[in-house]
């Protein structure tokens, strides 16, 4: 069977530490799959539509040091509400492909390392994205410090003392300023690291994890391996 025709109508996620290189990846596997003539649609998380793009602004542009840990949380989960409802779900009843940059997986790993429970937040997940979760999501990884180094970072930069820093995802957000990425220690990175490779068993659809740590050409090529490899 061919890619064009095995991921018609699929919804696949890209999800990882920071610096793994998955936007990277995604944006060539929507090139290859656009070249077997497969329509490809790409969804981004937390975004995407014009309310997503709204709540997002709420999370970058605000100090969310003042906002509840639940409120930050649900404000992720109404933009994917409104990214499935509004993008997805047509997409993928039209037969194309949605990938995606990121998704509840993300929350699970980002705030699971700050103390709450990985499971609760697939409970909040199910809420707002009622059934359609990814048939396969690709945690593409690298070693923390090696993600230290494609960004930039420095491991040993010493951590700032904010209200609630543990408890904010706002290292999802690929535009959030340096600084505020800097704040969290190596520490709680490695933890990140730990929870996007041991997802929850119930974490809906199934999780491939890829190697990041190769050349650009070598990951993309195991991508492909494991869509060819998996079934749906």
């Amino acid at each position: 069977m061919t890619l064009k025709k095995k991921l018609a109508g699929k919804f696949i996620v890209f999800d990882g530490p920071d610096g793994s290189g998955k936007g990277t990846q995604l944006r060539l596997l929507a090139e290859a799959l656009s070249g077997q003539g497969l329509e490809v649609v790409l969804g981004k998380d937390p975004g995407g539509t014009e309310i997503g793009d709204r709540i997002r602004a709420v999370l970058l542009r605000h100090d969310l040091s003042e906002m509840d840990v639940r409120c930050e949380a649900m404000l992720f989960m109404a933009s994917r509400a409104q990214l499935v409802g509004e993008v997805i779900e047509p997409a993928l009843a039209a037969g194309k492909v949605v990938l995606c940059d990121r998704f509840i997986s993300s929350t699970c790993a980002y705030q699971g390392a700050a103390g709450h429970d990985p499971h609760r937040i697939i409970e909040l997940g199910r809420f707002a994205v009622g059934t359609t979760w990814p048939q396969l999501t690709l945690i593409i990884d690298v070693p923390t410090e090696e993600g230290f180094r494609r960004t930039g970072r420095k491991p040993h930069h010493a951590r700032k003392q904010r209200s609630r820093t543990d408890a904010s995802q706002g290292l999802l957000l690929d535009d959030v300023e340096h600084d505020a990425m800097e704040s969290r220690p190596i520490a709680y990175h490695r933890k990140v690291r730990k929870l996007f490779l041991e997802l929850p068993s119930e974490y809906p659809g199934r999780v491939e994890v890829v190697d990041g740590s190769a050349p650009t050409a070598e990951v993309h090529r195991r991508v492909l391996e494991v869509l060819e490899r998996v079934d749906f």
